[in-house]
């Protein structure tokens, strides 16, 4: 395999996708999970992905949003909506350590219980996630967030990468809902739309985009090779007179 289809002539052997865990039980961790908001106040909802410009619930009012302790990493294989079972892709997971900036969504407590719901139908399918309640820090004041965060004990996550392994997974992956790349480019493109500055996703973006440039300069030169072969096997023509 080549360029041609897609994948890199020597494509590096990266951490592979393991099978998947046997999924846990989601309803008992909504329930916690409404147990701990109670339903009376507005419904705080903390994005730092795809939930920032992919919401599925009506929110009257989002602010940008500072977490302690958590950061955003793109290090969660994704096997249906990025990538398939065979070449999974990559999507954000919050994993502790550091900080991280993204944006809170406030839902009125009326409708919290249908935004949870459809969340759960989204994010909790297969129960990669441990819902947690986190504390943000914004310019209107602190707020209680629920987030989605992600073990590193969990079979789906995809540990250490090198550049060559981003590389491969830019290039290749794709799933239902498109490639790791254009999820990448969205979130960053979402996170400067809120005055977010995010260096080590836009430093993948930029690598992406290189990915990308290399993908067109080897579709000209193949497709320059087929001309160049296609003259050379000509007959030659016929002389007149």
């Amino acid at each position: 395999m080549g360029p041609r289809d897609g994948t890199l002539p020597n494509a590096p052997s990266a951490p592979t996708a393991g099978p998947p865990a046997l999924p846990r039980d989601p309803q008992p961790l909504l329930e916690r999970v409404i147990a701990d908001w109670g339903g009376r106040d507005d419904l705080w909802l903390f994005g730092y992905g795809s939930l920032i410009w992919r919401q599925e619930f009506d929110a009257v009012e989002h602010r940008p949003a500072l977490v302690h302790g958590w950061h955003r990493a793109l290090k969660l294989w994704s096997r249906a909506h990025r990538g398939t079972a065979h070449n999974p892709g990559l999507v954000f997971g919050l994993l502790s350590g550091g900080s991280c900036r993204g944006v809170v969504f406030r839902v009125p407590a009326a409708a919290g219980l249908e935004a949870l719901g459809r969340l759960w139908l989204r994010e909790m399918a297969d129960s990669i996630y441990d819902p947690r309640w986190l504390d943000c820090r914004t310019a209107g004041g602190p707020v209680r967030a629920l987030a989605f965060t992600l073990s590193r004990r969990s079979p789906h996550y995809a540990g250490e990468l090198s550049d060559d392994h981003y590389r491969h997974v830019f290039r290749s992956a794709s799933g239902n809902f498109g490639t790791s790349l254009d999820y990448a480019r969205l979130t960053l493109q979402e996170l400067q739309r809120h005055a977010i500055h995010d260096r080590a996703l836009a430093r993948l973006v930029r690598l992406a985009e290189r990915v990308e440039q290399e993908r067109a300069a080897e579709a000209m030169a193949a497709d320059d090779a087929d001309a160049v072969g296609g003259v050379l096997s000509r007959p030659p023509a016929a002389p007149r007179g």
